[in-house]
C-alpha cells in the first residue's frame, strides 16, 4: 500500500496532464457533429487503459457511441470482482458565452479544474484508472479482480450499454460495481449514495376540435383543450404535494429506523440551502422534512406544457391540441411498469369526455437501493475515512442513475457510489468545474478501497 501510494502522489501532474488532455476532446454525445470525438474520446481512455496496465480492452460498437471495456483478472478465484462504471461522454457546452472560459480549453483556477465533463464524469471516472495504475505499475497486481465498463451516452439515455447488458452477463459478472458519478457533501464530509430515485417519464397529448377555433365564437360551448389540460394537472396531486393517484403509495418502503438515524447525521442548513435554490420559500408534504422529501418521497412534476398561441400580441382561439411532459420519480419499492399503468388510469379517469387525451410512456427506470453493511460498504466507508479524515454519511439521492437499475435488476449487483464531486460544480450548466485536490484525494481513495475490499470480503462470512 505505501508503495502504490507514493506512486499516486508522485504522478500527480502526469494524471491531471492526461486529465487534461481527455477533457479537451469535445465528446458531447447528443449533437452529430461531435460523432467522431464521442469515438476520439474512447479510443484515447482505451490506449490510457492500456498504458495504466489494463487488459482485454475492447471498444465495442453496440449501435450507438462506443463503449470501453478493460479488465484485470489475476487477483485469483477467492478474490471479488469489481465491475466499475463510468461514461465519457459530456453534455452540450452551450451557451458558449456564459463560460468564462473555453469548455474544451481546461483551466485551473483556484484550485478548480473548469471544463465541460470534469466533475459528470470523465473526472471521476478517471479517478478508477489512475488507481488502478497505482497498484499495476509498483507491486505489478491488484487486490481484487477488475473489469471495466464504460459508456458514451449516458447523457442521452445510455441505449447501447442497456442493450449490452442483458447479452453480455458472463462478460460482466462480478461482485459489486463500483461507481463515481455522485458528490460530496463538501470538501471535508463525503458521502455515500446507497439508493436512488427511478422515473417515469411520460408526454400527454389532449385534443379537442380539429382545427383552432375562434374563442368568440365556440368559447363557452367547446372546451378548451388547454384548459382541460390546466384541470388534469391539477387534479394529479393536492397543494402539498401529495400525489393523488389511486394505489400510487401502496408500495412506498417506509424508513428504517437506521435509515432515519443515518439521515439525520447528514448536515442540512435549509436556510443556505433555500438561498442555494434562489426559491422563495421551501415546499412539500408537511409530514415530511426537507431532507426527506429530496431523497426519500415520491415525487410528480410538469416539465413543460406545448400548445396555444404564445407569440407578440392576441390571438384568441381555442386551440386544436395541447401537450405537457410529466414525469414521476419514485422510490424502493415502487414498480415504473406499474405506476405507468396507474397514472395512464388516471388520467384517462379524470380527462373530461370533451376532449380526447392519449398517454405515452416515453423511459422508465427501476428506483434502487443498497445494502449498507455490505463488505463493499464497509471498505468505501474505511476508505473514506483513511484519506478525509471522517466517516462518510449515507444518502438517498433525488436523482436517477438508469444503469444502477440495470445492474441490479440484469446482474444482480448491488452498486457503491463513492462521489468525489461537489455540490456546486455546475455540472451541465457553464463553467463546470471540479476541485483538484478531490481528485487526487479520489485516487488515494480508490486505492484504499480496493484492498479494504479484498480483506473484509475474504472475511466475510459467504
Amino acid at each position: 500500500m505505501e508503495e502504490v501510494l507514493k506512486f499516486a502522489e508522485e504522478n500527480k501532474d502526469q494524471n491531471l496532464q492526461e486529465l487534461l488532455t481527455f477533457l479537451s476532446i469535445p465528446s458531447v454525445s447528443t449533437q452529430p457533429e461531435h460523432k467522431s470525438d464521442v469515438k476520439k474520446a474512447a479510443q484515447w481512455l482505451a490506449a490510457n487503459m492500456e498504458e495504466a496496465g489494463l487488459e482485454n480492452i475492447k471498444i465495442i460498437e453496440n449501435g450507438g457511441h462506443p463503449l470501453v471495456y478493460s479488465d484485470w483478472l489475476h487477483a485469483g478465484d477467492n478474490a471479488p470482482t469489481v465491475l466499475i462504471y463510468g461514461h465519457y461522454d459530456v453534455q452540450p457546452a452551450e451557451p458558449f458565452e456564459l463560460w468564462n472560459s473555453p469548455p474544451f480549453e481546461p483551466q485551473l483556477r483556484d484550485d478548480f479544474i473548469y471544463a465541460r465533463g470534469v466533475s459528470d464524469d470523465k473526472g471521476q471516472l478517471f479517478i478508477h484508472v489512475k488507481a488502478v495504475e497505482a497498484y499495476l505499475k509498483t507491486s505489478g497486481k491488484l487486490p481484487v479482480n477488475v473489469k471495466f465498463i464504460v459508456e458514451g451516452e449516458e447523457e442521452i439515455g445510455g441505449e447501447s450499454l442497456e442493450k449490452f447488458i442483458p447479452q453480455n452477463k458472463e462478460l460482466l459478472a462480478a461482485d459489486v460495481t463500483l461507481i463515481s458519478d455522485t458528490a460530496m457533501l463538501s470538501r471535508e464530509q463525503p458521502a455515500i449514495v446507497y439508493s436512488l430515485r427511478g422515473n417515469v417519464y411520460t408526454f400527454l397529448d389532449i385534443t379537442g376540435p380539429e382545427r383552432d377555433l375562434h374563442s368568440g365564437s365556440y368559447g363557452g360551448a367547446i372546451n378548451n383543450p388547454l384548459n382541460a389540460l390546466g384541470h388534469i394537472i391539477a387534479a394529479l396531486k393536492d397543494e402539498d404535494g401529495h400525489i393523488l393517484i389511486p394505489g400510487f403509495y401502496d408500495k412506498v418502503r417506509p424508513l428504517s429506523e437506521e435509515e432515519r438515524a443515518k439521515l439525520k447525521e447528514v448536515p442540512f442548513d435549509e436556510a443556505v440551502w433555500l438561498k442555494e435554490s434562489g426559491a422563495p420559500q421551501s415546499w412539500g408534504e408537511a409530514d415530511f422534512s426537507i431532507k426527506e422529501r429530496l431523497g426519500v418521497r415520491p415525487t410528480l412534476d410538469v416539465h413543460g406544457i406545448i400548445g396555444g398561441y404564445t407569440g407578440p400580441g392576441r390571438k384568441t382561439i381555442l386551440p386544436s391540441s395541447v401537450h405537457a411532459k410529466i414525469s414521476m420519480r419514485l422510490v424502493p419499492d415502487q414498480d415504473p411498469e406499474e405506476i405507468a399503468k396507474l397514472y395512464e388510469e388516471y388520467v384517462k379517469e379524470i380527462t373530461p369526455p370533451s376532449v380526447n387525451v392519449k398517454v405515452t410512456i416515453c423511459s422508465t427506470s427501476v428506483p434502487t437501493i443498497s445494502e449498507m453493511h455490505s463488505p463493499a460498504m464497509s471498505a468505501a466507508s474505511n476508505a473514506y475515512e483513511s484519506v478525509f479524515g471522517c466517516k462518510p454519511v449515507y444518502l438517498r439521492e433525488g436523482g436517477s442513475i438508469p444503469v444502477v437499475g440495470e445492474f441490479q435488476d440484469v446482474l444482480g449487483l448491488e452498486s457503491v457510489m463513492t462521489g468525489f464531486g461537489l455540490p456546486n460544480d455546475r455540472i451541465h450548466s457553464p463553467n463546470e468545474r471540479f476541485y483538484l485536490p478531490n481528485f487526487y484525494k479520489g485516487v488515494e481513495t480508490i486505492i484504499h478501497f480496493l484492498n479494504q475490499y479484498a480483506d473484509l470480503y475474504a472475511g466475510d462470512d459467504k
